[in-house]
């Protein structure tokens, strides 16, 4: 009787002993569930604690503080108003639509003067918001390789050169080239041959008159292409010299800049203002007592 108490309660403890996995397994699984719940939380922005935050801020500037003199000083917010587009004064709409009106007369006398290459589709003139784009084939200008302008290249340009010397636009000269690398004692590369080219055609519309302060020589190597370099007929594109002559201008500024309130807390980061200067006075002086 008595070995078989001991079985039954060896069979007991065995069988606890077997099943207690699960309760490890509970315990991770309910572990693992809450540290997603919290992950969760954390996560995921609090609006109503955002809301009482920002409030407490609020509240907090608008207080009476003190500063190191023992003075009270009150901190209010500041409120920055939206900006808003000034409209056109006459002046300016006056000032733009001459300005168009002479950029498309500049537009159309370049086209009258290359129009013995624009023919063959070698030089594209073209209007937009920012100016006039012209852009010439680099087989028109140069030879393959080189950056010497031909004989024919100088007389169209000479013929732009005289056109844009009559106005005042700036003016930006782009050499381009296409992907194919050169290398050679003069142009390690399409960097060095397409700024030397751009500086070729500046040179030329210096000699015929146009204001150095307004040219700009700019080199684009292979960077900015407008044609596929897989196939010849998008490397002979890319090759190209764009001149672009720029009719963007300022708007007049204001006559007056705004005014800053006496008690506007941004007076506190500004450098102070210096004393006016005291106006001469009409007045004569009052001639001391003879005696």
């Amino acid at each position: 009787m008595v070995r078989r108490d001991r079985r039954e309660r060896r069979k007991d403890v065995e069988h606890d002993n077997h099943e207690r996995w699960l309760v490890s397994y509970a315990d991770f699984i309910t572990l693992l569930f809450a540290f997603f719940v919290v992950m969760y939380s954390l996560s995921s922005v609090n609006e109503g604690k955002y809301r009482v935050l920002s409030d407490s801020m609020v509240q907090a500037f608008r207080n009476i503080n003190l500063n190191d003199s023992g003075q009270q000083i009150v901190v209010q917010p500041i409120t920055m108003a939206p900006a808003q587009m000034a409209p056109a004064t006459p002046e300016q709409e006056t000032r733009r639509r001459e300005t168009a009106q002479r950029m498309r007369s500049m537009a159309e006398e370049i086209r009258r003067v290359l129009s013995p290459l624009t023919r063959d589709g070698q030089v594209n003139v073209s209007e937009g918001a920012f100016g006039i784009s012209v852009e010439i084939n680099a087989s028109l200008l140069f030879a393959p390789a080189e950056a010497v302008l031909g004989a024919e290249a100088v007389t169209a340009l000479r013929s732009v050169g005289e056109v844009l010397a009559q106005a005042s636009f700036p003016i930006m000269v782009e050499g381009h080239t296409d992907n194919r690398p050169i290398a050679n004692s003069r142009f390690p590369s399409n960097w060095e041959l397409s700024a030397v080219r751009a500086a070729s055609v500046v040179r030329l519309f210096i000699e015929t008159g146009v204001a150095p302060d307004r040219l700009t020589a700019a080199g684009y190597a292979d960077q900015r292409p407008v044609a596929l370099n897989s196939i010849e007929e998008g490397r002979a594109r890319n090759r190209r010299v764009t001149i672009l002559i720029e009719s963007r201008t300022a708007d007049v500024a204001p006559s007056a800049p705004g005014q800053i309130a006496p008690n506007d807390p941004i007076r506190a980061i500004l450098p102070p203002a210096a004393p006016a200067a005291e106006a001469p006075s009409n007045e004569q002086p009052a001639a001391a007592p003879t005696r």
